[in-house]
């Protein structure tokens, strides 16, 4: 079975970057070559800190599955969205954030003009076919003026990024295996999600996409 771009290992043909605004852009093919390991570090981070439905404030069940590694994690419940020292499902602390995660969440800001982000939280997402995430913004986090950076891996998906609005037009852009999505500064408040996951395999994740989101929350 195919991917829906045609294409097994779902990368975008050419790596050039893509601008999305002012301080935001796609870093094409970024993590490509590191792929394998990341994707090693996610089943040692769920080995420990399992995949999870969330439930929103208003008692809806989030349709991506999700968990944490780093300092912080993020969670929600009835009491609110918010980050946490302690996995709330094991009352330890969330795994420990790998190097290599760091390394290439310091190294992608970097390439976007971001220089010396040090994550403390990586959001782990993973969509099966069907599942997406609405607009939203990442807000939750005690100084916005670091950047967030985040990295697809697996099946292909459709981005959308809006703006500062709700109801401001939203661009989409299709996400490859291994590219990396950078935005801060003047960007970093802008809606953004994904489309409904359309059907597909990919050779290191099957029918699934994996998601990194690095944030510096504390």
């Amino acid at each position: 079975m195919t991917s829906p771009a045609g294409d097994l290992f779902a990368v975008a043909e050419s790596r050039a970057p893509i601008v999305l605004g002012a301080q935001a852009c796609v870093l094409r093919g970024f993590a490509v070559d590191r792929a394998p390991q990341l994707l090693a570090g996610v089943e040692a981070i769920a080995a420990a800190a399992a995949f999870r439905h969330l439930v929103t404030p208003g008692g809806r069940r989030m349709a991506v599955a999700m968990t944490c590694c780093g300092t912080l994690g993020w969670t929600s419940d009835a009491r609110g969205y918010r980050y946490e020292r302690a996995d709330p499902l094991t009352g330890h602390a969330w795994p420990a954030m790998p190097g290599s995660f760091a390394t290439l969440a310091s190294e992608a800001a970097q390439a976007a003009g971001f220089d010396g982000f040090v994550p403390d939280s990586v959001l782990v997402n993973r969509y099966v076919p069907g599942t997406k995430l609405s607009l939203h913004q990442d807000r939750d986090e005690c100084d916005l003026a670091h950047p967030i950076v985040s990295v697809s891996l697996g099946l292909p998906a459709t981005f959308q990024f809006g703006g500062d609005a709700r109801g401001d037009r939203v661009a989409r852009i299709a996400l490859f295996h291994g590219d990396v999505v950078v935005w801060g500064g003047v960007d970093r408040l802008r809606h953004h999600g994904i489309l409904p996951l359309a059907d597909g395999h990919h050779e290191l994740t099957g029918a699934a996409r994996i998601n990194l989101t690095f944030r510096r929350a504390g």
